[in-house]
């Protein structure tokens, strides 16, 4: 099969390596070696002028795309938990002095509103570090003054939001040690953790083992889909999923709160339409009965929280005849952390929140690629990915 050709079953290997000439799953897969590029970079003392600070208050600066995705993802996960806050923004405010960090992350270095920002935090004798690549304008800026975290690992422009996670997760870290070392994993168990999740959303691995490849068939059942979070750092993963899914494989779909969908079901059963006259979802094969004669809606719950207290939220969506389902999806605890396995007496600690949101991430990236190599159209989107294959 030559690379382009529709690709109709994800467990044909062969077809799907053909298929992915751009390289669009390995860098989906890349985020394990994204995060372990910054933690890398945090042992090689890249913000060791952090030690000991107390700041003020912590300003995520960042451009649009993933880099503003992730400081949303940030401040919803960590911001009533820091002993500092954390202020998400597209420029510096005013009231930015020598008592704030800043982090300014984007990925156009020549982005002047990014570089501006640079140098009126170091003009304000604000501490600055800049998650962006070292050159052009930015460099200029930031001229030995600032931290510089450039990216080390080349991935497509959409799969970078792990890499932006992790170093605000370094960053809050470094600066506030004491509150937040409960809270943040360490960078290179959080890797092994996202290469694993990778090895299970492999192309070798069939759809009924593989987590991406079943998450994937599902988005592709529906042409109507609803992604919703249960929290709002989950609101901001499932914004984060129904951006990527436009830009990867040109699926549509929208991005809302669980207590949002839920009070909406009586309108989604609406907007689904009546079904026809011996419709029955259970026995219906579009292959030989054609087209549903409805609009189905399928609901996406990205969840952190216990498996048990959100499948009891999606009840409401039991008795809708097949006009809208719901599917959770979230991290299996036990599969993601077996370190204990295999040892007498071993406990293995379940994932943090960060961490399942971490791995939720990827696996969103990997779905999304299956399902662009399923739309048979070749990886040619912007970034500087060397288009290596999985």
């Amino acid at each position: 099969m030559i690379a382009g050709t529709p690709v109709l079953d994800l467990d044909d290997v062969a077809s799907l390596e053909a298929a992915d000439a751009g390289g669009t799953l390995r860098s989906a897969a890349s985020g394990g070696a994204q995060v372990r590029a910054t933690a890398a970079a945090v042992s090689e003392n890249a913000l060791a002028r952090l030690a000991d600070l107390r700041p003020r208050s912590l300003v995520l600066v960042s451009g649009s795309g993933r880099a503003s995705r992730a400081a949303g993802l940030l401040v919803a996960a960590l911001g009533d938990r820091t002993s500092m806050p954390l202020v998400q923004a597209t420029s510096i405010p005013p009231w930015v002095g020598p008592l704030d960090v800043v982090l300014v992350a984007g990925d156009d270095s020549g982005d002047p509103r990014l570089a501006e920002s640079v140098d009126s935090a170091l003009r304000r004798g604000a501490e600055v570090i800049v998650a962006a690549p070292d050159e052009g304008p930015m460099r200029a800026a930031a001229a030995g003054r600032a931290a510089m975290l450039p990216p080390r690992v080349p991935v497509l422009d959409h799969n970078r939001l792990l890499r932006y996670l992790s170093v605000g997760m370094a960053v809050v870290a470094a600066i506030d040690p004491h509150r937040t070392s409960a809270l943040i994993p360490d960078l290179n168990t959080l890797a092994d953790l996202l290469d694993a999740e990778a090895l299970s959303d492999g192309p070798q691995n069939e759809a009924f083992h593989n987590p991406a490849k079943s998450l994937a068939t599902r988005l592709q059942q529906r042409k109507r889909i609803v992604l919703a979070g249960d929290n709002p750092a989950a609101i901001q993963l499932a914004e984060h999923a129904a951006e990527i899914l436009l830009a990867s494989a040109g699926q549509i779909s929208t991005a809302t709160n669980l207590s949002e969908t839920i009070a909406a079901q009586a309108r989604l059963v609406e907007a689904a339409g009546v079904s026809a006259p011996g419709f029955d979802p259970l026995f219906h094969d579009e292959q030989l009965d054609g087209p549903a004669p409805v609009e189905q809606v399928r609901v996406f719950v990205l969840s952190t929280q216990t498996e048990m207290s959100v499948r009891r939220r999606l009840g409401v969506f039991s008795g809708d005849s097949g006009m809208v389902d719901a599917d959770l999806v979230n991290v299996d605890v036990e599969a993601a952390n077996p370190a204990a396995a295999g040892e007498p007496g071993g406990q293995a600690a379940p994932p943090s929140e960060l961490e399942q949101l971490a791995i939720l991430t990827l696996r969103i990236d990997m779905a999304a690629a299956y399902l662009r190599l399923l739309g048979s159209r070749p990886a040619t989107g912007p970034g500087r990915y060397d288009g290596g294959n999985f």
